[in-house]
């Protein structure tokens, strides 16, 4: 199983960025997707999840700003960034959950300029 992730990349302060992350390979569905992220020299945080059934969940630091979604058919989640800040700058991680098997995806860079 596969995670590709994309749509990093450095933007200013207040704009916007969507991330997505495909899963291929020997997996026919995903019943969790979650977004993390890793800035430099901190431990890794949750970000959001989305279940199967659509149901969300956003982290405090990214509620009102972030919104993830799915499409089941593509086996793909996206991430979309608004009113984006210096301290979203980190590494985002996507993550795939098959009953009790997760799976990741390489990260994708977000850096946010002052």
């Amino acid at each position: 199983v596969q995670l590709q992730a994309s749509g990093g990349g450095l933007v200013q302060a207040g704009g916007s960025l969507r991330l997505s992350c495909t899963a291929s390979g020997s997996i026919s569905r995903v019943d969790v997707w979650e977004w993390y992220r890793q800035a430099t020299g901190k431990q890794r945080e949750f970000a959001a999840l989305i279940t199967s059934g659509g149901v969300a969940r956003h982290a405090d630091s990214v509620q009102g700003r972030f919104t993830i979604s799915r499409d089941n058919a593509k086996k793909t989640v996206y991430l979309q960034m608004n009113s984006l800040k210096p301290e979203d700058t980190a590494v985002y991680y996507c993550a795939a959950r098959l009953r009790a098997t997760t799976y990741w995806g390489q990260g994708t860079v977000v850096t946010v300029s002052s």
